[in-house]
Parts: structure tokens; C-alpha cells; sequence
């Protein structure tokens, strides 16, 4: 396993958050023995870094570690290799210029001790998802990386699959997280919690041994009121709807509020949506967009929502159409809400496709200057 600290909070807030906690569990924190072999690490200081990462387009060539498995590109074979050496394959899905893959090479893949866990527990094939050199898919199907990476809709990078020794995905990473959830990530597939749990119930056994004060989440004047009636199986909406998840005690999500929600771009995209923020372990009722009745809370777990902030996309009629579930900073997030807003996922539903033949058009959105921190 992973070395970790004693008593485990993936959810504690940025440095501030340890003046949150209450007398009972500072004393659990610093008192406690070894934590649960089971539950994943907690963040580190700096993690949080993460958050506030540039992700404009990279201007050099980005190379992945010389560990990575050197492939002929027959994943059969990839997973035959894996199986028998007591490892888990991993397909790993990049491009040369991304800000996001930077950052997993440099931050998480920059710690000995998710290297050594890595390499312990998976082979890593690494696809490039603009390239033309042909391989064989599990299933002995021949294509390009670049169409197997729009075939497995790989929306964001990195993206990376877990598969098992049968060759079936068992998990996956669409974008970047910071290396305490990356972490868990590995250790998840490793451990194969996935037979038992989800990965979203795997992250909440970390907050087992702390007890936070109530915390609500950050309200803004763009965000709906409740009721949040948001069925729209029966009837279009005027607008398509995105709706963030978030959770208290949530740095990644104050950094959303006081950076790229601030920034008037974004503000103007969001103009253009209904926008409604739901606590994503609450108990507040919601009409879902398919009509069904629940709480925010269980329809979160039914979504797979695992990461906070997730933001989630619809369309007038309730379909989902993409998702953000890990970091994202200001020009993924301007791209996304353009994507869904002008509609073109209807001509072209693959993301990354779409934002190259964009990139050719015109030049990406330059941040506009704020008050807000930068």
C-alpha cells in the first residue's frame, strides 16, 4: 500500500481547514495510530497547488517517463504480458501540448511513491490521441490511436482505463487529480474495491475518522433557487442546464467560485445556461431531468459522481451531454461550455475533435483580467 498519514480527509479545505475542525477531531488527528489499509490518502499541503495550474496549450513537447511499457501496440498482447507478470493494464490517453497531462507527469508522477505504486501494480501503455500509427485493439480490431481515442471517448487528457486480466474496464480517470486521489485511484483497481464499492464510496471512507462543522456551499447570484425542478423529458427547456456538484469543506470548489466563476467570460458563457448547485451528498429533493423524484444526494450516486466540483451538462431535453469531473481551470472550462452551447456536439460529438478543428478557426479565449485572485 501507499504510505499515508493517520487520519485520512480528502475533503479537508485547502490550509484553513484544520481551524474548521472540532476540538474532538484535531485530538483524532493527532493521536491516531496507522489508518485503515483500505482508505485512500489524504491530501498533502502541496497538492492544492493543483487547483490553480495555467492549462493554456504547452508550447513544448511533453514526454512521458521512460517506464511507461514500450508497446508494439497490440494491447492483446499488452494484456497478456500484464496479466502474467501480477499487473493491471492501463491505457493512458495523452497529447503533446496538454497542460493537464503536464501536470500528471510533473505533480503526481512526480512522487517516488506513486511511481513505485505504479509500477508495481500496472503496466502503462500511453496513446496518442492524434496519431496515425495503427494497433490492435483488445478485441483484435485495427485502427488508428487517434480513432481508438474517439471511439473510447476520451473527452479529456489524460484520460487513463483500468482494465482487468479479462480485458474489461474496471475504472477510469477522465482528466487530471491532484496525487491524493490519484492515489486512491491506483489503489482502488489494485485492491479491486471496484468488485464491492464505487469509487465515490471508496472516497467517502476516508472522512470517517473527522468530524467537520456544517459548511454551506458558496451561493452565487446566476445559481437557480430551489425547487429544482429539472425534469425535461416531458417538455424542452428554453436553455441547456448545467448542474455543479459540490461538497463543504472543498478547496477545488472555491477555487471555481473565486477564480474562473468571477471571470467575466465565463460569467457571460454562464448567462446562457440554467445553472443549479446541489450539494453532492445532501439531502435536498430534486426533480431529476429524466422526471424521477430523489435528493441530491442519491442522485449524485446514481451520476457516478465521485469528484468535487463535478460539472455536468444537458441539453433542452435532459440528455447529458458531457461531464467534468476532475481539475479544470479557465480554458478547458470556456471550450466545454462553448462546445455545448453552440450546439456543434450534435454534428460532432467528440470533444478533442471538435476543439482542434475550432483551434484552426480561431484563436482560443484569452482570460480576461478580475479583481478576483488570479
Amino acid at each position: 500500500m501507499l504510505p499515508r498519514v493517520a487520519a485520512p480527509a480528502h475533503r479537508v479545505h485547502a490550509m484553513s481547514s484544520l481551524s474548521r475542525l472540532s476540538a474532538t477531531a484535531l485530538l483524532l488527528l493527532l493521536s491516531a495510530g496507522p489508518a485503515v489499509a483500505a482508505d485512500p490518502a489524504p491530501p498533502a499541503a502541496d497538492d492544492l497547488d493543483t487547483f490553480t495550474l495555467d492549462d493554456s496549450p504547452r508550447q513544448r513537447d511533453l514526454v512521458h517517463p521512460d517506464w511507461f511499457r514500450l508497446s508494439f501496440l497490440d494491447l492483446r498482447e499488452d494484456l497478456r504480458a500484464a496479466t502474467e507478470a501480477g499487473r493491471r493494464l492501463v491505457v493512458y490517453f495523452g497529447q503533446r501540448h496538454c497542460a493537464y497531462c503536464e501536470a500528471l507527469m510533473q505533480v503526481d508522477f512526480g512522487k517516488e511513491d506513486i511511481v513505485e505504486y505504479t509500477r508495481r501494480h500496472f503496466d502503462v501503455i500511453p496513446i496518442d490521441i492524434w496519431s496515425d500509427v495503427e494497433l490492435v485493439d483488445l478485441q483484435g480490431r485495427r485502427l488508428t490511436e487517434k480513432a481508438f481515442a474517439e471511439r473510447e471517448r476520451a473527452q479529456f487528457t489524460p484520460t487513463l482505463v483500468f482494465f482487468d486480466a479479462q480485458g474489461q474496464e474496471v475504472f477510469r480517470l477522465r482528466g487530471y487529480y491532484p496525487p491524493y486521489q490519484f492515489r486512491a485511484g491506483l489503489e482502488y483497481v489494485a485492491d479491486e474495491h471496484y468488485r464491492r464499492e464505487g469509487f465515490r464510496e471508496y472516497l467517502a471512507r476516508a472522512d470517517v475518522n473527522l468530524a467537520f462543522e456544517p459548511e454551506d456551499l458558496i451561493d452565487d447570484p446566476l445559481f437557480a433557487p430551489p425547487p429544482y425542478m429539472l425534469d425535461r423529458s416531458r417538455f424542452r427547456a428554453e436553455r441547456p442546464l448545467v448542474v455543479i456538484f459540490e461538497q463543504g469543506s472543498c478547496h477545488a470548489c472555491d477555487v471555481l467560485h473565486t477564480e474562473q466563476i468571477r471571470d467575466p467570460l465565463i460569467r457571460k458563457r454562464l448567462e446562457g445556461f440554467e445553472v443549479v448547485q446541489l450539494d453532492m451528498w445532501g439531502t435536498t429533493p430534486v426533480v431529476a431531468t429524466d422526471g424521477r423524484r430523489l435528493t441530491a444526494g442519491q442522485w449524485a450516486q446514481q451520476l457516478g459522481i465521485f469528484y468535487a466540483p463535478t460539472l455536468l451538462f444537458f441539453d433542452e431535453a435532459g440528455r447529458e451531454i458531457i461531464r467534468i469531473d476532475s481539475v479544470v481551470r479557465f480554458h478547458r472550462l470556456a471550450a466545454v461550455m462553448d462546445f455545448v452551447l453552440s450546439k456543434d456536439y450534435l454534428a460532432q460529438p467528440y470533444f478533442l475533435r471538435w476543439r482542434e478543428e475550432r483551434a484552426r478557426q480561431e484563436p482560443p479565449p484569452s482570460r480576461a483580467r478580475t479583481a478576483g485572485p488570479s
